[in-house]
């Protein structure tokens, strides 16, 4: 059985930090593109962050030089370091576990949620 468990998320002032961390079970981890995706309340989920197994990174126009994905093979696990932390990263933030191979092959944590709001 897959899981896919986040922690960290909080309330934070802005200009703040925050890092999340996701703790994979259930899937062979280093065969999984690992990202880490927010909803913002009444918005459409989107991508913040991935990173691929050979550490390959790719960012969201809007959190790029703010936020860092890291990723440890041996623990099955995913971070993301948020830094100067804006109102509008307020969201619940998910982790998402992409196959590389099997297309469509993905699976979701529950969420944290993010509060930016001094």
């Amino acid at each position: 059985q897959v899981q896919l468990v986040e922690s960290g998320g909080g309330l934070v002032q802005p200009g703040g930090s925050l890092r999340l961390s996701c703790a994979a079970s259930g899937i062979i981890f280093s065969l999984n593109v690992m990202g880490w995706y927010r909803q913002a309340p009444g918005k459409q989920r989107e991508l913040v962050a991935t990173i691929t197994s050979d550490g390959n990174t790719n960012y969201a126009d809007s959190v790029k030089g703010r936020f860092s994905i890291s990723r440890d093979n041996d623990k099955n696990t995913v971070n993301l370091q948020m830094n100067s932390l804006k109102p509008e990263d307020t969201a619940v933030y998910y982790c998402n576990a992409a196959h590389s191979i099997i297309a469509g092959h993905e699976s979701w944590g529950k969420g944290t949620l993010v509060t930016v709001s001094s």
